[in-house]
């Protein structure tokens, strides 16, 4: 019955399963890059500190909810170009509010939280959620925190609505609250649910990034277990891709890099976020550490290719009207090349050339994605990585169905694929 998938493609899957598992929230992504870095022997770097950077040497800087990994080849030099693989490492969710424990009706407790980015608002209904993210203490100590099932978003009855399966509308304010608790509300305090976790008072809570998450494990289904449903497959299929491959990444004449930002699905627009100074910061640090001035820099950047990877919208068979008529991705049919005329995706003929190239070069299928001309079209981190660095960018992805619900669907082989292409970009 699995004989069809590659064994290979069913590694990188539970793989993939592990790495959703272990980070549900931006911080936890960061976290656990951060420890798979350290045992594939990269050395961590601290932005408060000057870097010692040698040739051939490995090393990631974490900051916030992002994580920048590189491996300098052995003749690095002031010029020496970048191939970057980039994603992002947040999802749409739900993110508490300053007061975040209320007092519902009918004795539940429950919680304040606002809509963080574009979630399907329906798809988060009836689900057991944790709670995921940091705590930051007085002290300006960080911890990262998840409690585990904890809240519930409760469906009102088809006997209260009768109209329901005509239409499901949910006001974002009345009711996506969730609850978590019943009585009489008196010790009903969610801090000192986050700080009892964290292992601190709650007394010293000084500020929170706090975040909603699915708890049911990721999992292959279907025929031949073909396919692979998770939560946070937008984007951490594509960080944990990207994470693979840089990890093996031994390159010749470039820099090889790994970036995963955090705050894509609001803008992008933060100090960890990829319209933010971090990657632009990192990058000249770097060649600053050979001695590179501002000339050596243009050099260097002009050389470069960044393939910016998001997971893209495969053919939905339900509503196949809503898809271009000639461009129709697959799922299992490898990873997409997104395209738009309005650059709202980065790609234009040179990137999709080297992209084209790179997945040619290991034997991974390819397909391309371009918006039905009636539908507007999504955006990445490539276009605002292109704006701010005016390095070469090339967008890509996996074909997925149900992208921004609290579960999303793909192909077992597609990641692997993703990731194997993207091996290619880094040893060019």
């Amino acid at each position: 019955m699995t004989s069809r998938i590659p064994d290979d493609a069913r590694t990188h899957i539970d793989d993939l399963a592990a790495f959703v598992q272990a980070s549900p929230s931006s911080y936890h992504a960061a976290r656990e890059s951060a420890r798979r870095l350290d045992a594939a022997g990269f050395s961590p770097l601290d932005e408060t500190t000057t870097w010692e950077l040698a040739p051939g040497s490995r090393h990631y800087v974490v900051r916030d909810g992002s994580v920048i990994a590189f491996v300098l080849p052995a003749e690095a030099a002031p010029t020496t170009p970048f191939a970057i693989v980039g994603a992002h490492t947040d999802s749409p969710s739900f993110k508490l509010k300053p007061r975040p424990t209320t007092s519902g009706t009918g004795g539940w407790w429950q919680l304040g939280w606002e809509v963080y980015g574009g979630p399907l608002l329906n798809s988060w209904l009836d689900r057991e959620l944790e709670l995921a993210g940091r705590i930051v203490t007085r002290d300006g100590s960080e911890h990262v925190v998840r409690t585990g099932p904890l809240a519930r978003i409760p469906q009102l009855a088809v006997h209260l609505d009768r109209q329901v399966n005509d239409g499901l509308t949910l006001d974002k304010q009345r009711h996506t609250a969730p609850v978590w608790g019943i009585g009489d509300g008196e010790s009903a305090d969610i801090l000192a649910v986050l700080a009892r976790e964290a292992g601190v008072d709650a007394e010293d809570i000084g500020g929170f990034d706090i975040v909603a998450a699915d708890t049911q494990p990721p999992r292959t289904f279907g025929a031949d277990h073909a396919l692979f449903a998770s939560g946070r497959l937008d984007n951490l299929l594509s960080t944990h891709a990207g994470l693979v491959a840089i990890q093996d990444a031994a390159p010749t004449g470039r820099i090889a890099m790994f970036a995963a930002f955090d705050h894509e699905e609001i803008g992008s627009a933060s100090r960890s976020g990829a319209a933010g100074p971090f990657h632009e910061a990192v990058l000249t640090r770097i060649l600053g550490a050979f001695g590179a001035t501002p000339e050596h820099r243009a050099q260097s950047f002009a050389r470069s290719l960044h393939v910016s990877s998001d997971v893209g919208h495969a053919v939905h068979p339900n509503y196949s009207e809503r898809h271009d008529p000639a461009n129709q991705p697959v799922a299992g049919g490898g990873p997409i090349l997104k395209i738009n005329a309005n650059q709202r995706y980065a790609t234009d003929a040179h990137g999709a050339a080297a992209w084209n190239a790179a997945c040619a070069s290991v034997d991974v299928p390819t397909q391309e994605f371009v918006s039905n001309n009636g539908l507007p079209c999504g955006s990445t981190i490539g276009p605002i990585s292109a704006t701010r660095l005016g390095i070469r960018t090339v967008d890509v992805g996996v074909p997925i169905l149900s992208m921004h619900s609290a579960r999303e669907l793909t192909a077992v082989v597609d990641p692997w694929h993703l990731s194997r292409a993207m091996s290619a970009v880094l040893a060019r």
